[in-house]
């Protein structure tokens, strides 16, 4: 596949996406029309960190301009009363932290830092685990989680305080011991007791079933282990990162585009997820950056042949009624919210796989 030239399309799609979205905060776009979520919300970081992104690889100003107030916005959140949770990561790494990588902006890191701190004080100590949403389940963690620790250790380096690096390890360890089974697959959410912190069980989320396997969820583990390894050298995550891998790559379609659960009780005519499909191709090259050529290929190859079917059978570059980059996108397919839709963050990955196949070696997360 030539990259160059799909880049190329992709700026073109970008470029009629920032004039179609304006200042809105995209989350799904069910008729082709991207929605206007809260700022609170745990995607709002996404747009703003695919055009960081963009910016990023071509230098181009009016990607930064479009980008830049984003960090600031959602720092409103932070003052008023909100609904921000275990998700801050997701929202100010693409922005704040994004932001102050790029163009060395002290507010920029320091709303980076106000949410590492935020996400600290969710830590739960007795069951070593954060938690997760803000209603009355002050037990339970999620999967999810994964991909918010890279905030926690990116702020312990930056204010040389290992405090941070400290719960992003318990709360991946818990996943290690507690969300992963031995086949490689993963829980969505796990319940523990939050006074003494002992297990309870793992739930379904959404996921089809509590034994079952929703296919964005090993795609945040495979991808927020292997970012844990990049960030500490502990071999475990790496070794947990490749498990969730191959059980992943083990339960894709032909087309290497996966169903929304693995585990659906009956797959014919079920609603496959591009946005799993997507941050695991991220994922993947993550994964192959930390290993040997020999070793590495599996994986490299893996998400090249991900991100060739999404661009020749989900992608949509020249519809000018369809806001999104993918179709096909699935959110919470047990509640039937947001089947067959575009999701922001399926967008995201798609454009940051696309940005690393191209020689990028900044990292959002």
């Amino acid at each position: 596949m030539d990259y160059n030239a799909l880049w190329t399309k992709l700026e073109v799609k970008v470029d009629r996406m920032i004039a179609q979205i304006g200042d809105k905060s995209p989350h799904v776009a069910a008729e082709g029309r991207y929605d206007d979520m809260r700022h609170d919300w745990w995607t709002s970081g996404f747009w703003p960190g695919l055009l960081w992104i963009m910016y990023d690889m071509t230098g181009k100003e009016h990607y930064r301009e479009a980008a830049w107030p984003w960090d600031e916005r959602i720092e409103q959140c932070m003052i008023r009363e909100s609904n921000l949770h275990h998700d801050v990561g997701f929202q100010f790494l693409p922005t704040a932290v994004a932001k102050f990588k790029l163009t060395g902006d002290t507010d920029g890191r320091r709303r980076g830092l106000q949410a590492a701190n935020f996400l600290a004080g969710r830590f739960n100590l007795a069951g070593q685990f954060l938690r997760a949403w803000n209603q009355d389940k002050t037990g339970w963690s999620i999967i999810d989680s994964c991909m918010n620790l890279s905030i926690l250790f990116w702020a312990s380096r930056e204010i040389a305080d290992p405090r941070f690096e400290q719960i992003a390890c318990a709360h991946a360890d818990t996943v290690l011991k507690h969300f992963m089974r031995e086949d490689g697959s993963v829980y969505h959410i796990v319940s523990f007791d939050p006074a003494n912190g002992d297990f309870i069980e793992g739930l379904g989320g959404q996921g089809y079933a509590p034994q079952s396997a929703w296919s964005r969820g090993q795609a945040w583990a495979l991808y927020g282990l292997a970012n844990c390894y990049r960030y500490t050298g502990h071999k475990r995550y790496l070794n947990g990162a490749k498990r969730v891998a191959h059980y992943f790559l083990a339960s894709l379609e032909e087309d290497y585009v996966p169903l929304w659960d693995f585990r659906v009780d009956q797959p014919e005519g079920e609603p496959r997820d591009t946005s799993a499909a997507s941050c695991a191709a991220s994922g993947l090259l993550e994964i192959a950056s930390h290993l040997p050529e020999t070793e590495a290929r599996l994986y490299k190859e893996a998400a090249e042949r991900i991100i060739r079917s999404l661009t020749e059978n989900y992608a949509s570059f020249d519809d000018e009624a369809f806001d999104p980059i993918l179709r096909e996108g699935t959110g919470h397919r047990p509640a039937n919210q947001n089947v067959n839709v575009g999701l922001i963050y399926g967008d995201y990955f798609y454009v940051e796989t696309l940005a690393k196949l191209r020689g990028w070696r900044q990292h959002i997360f």
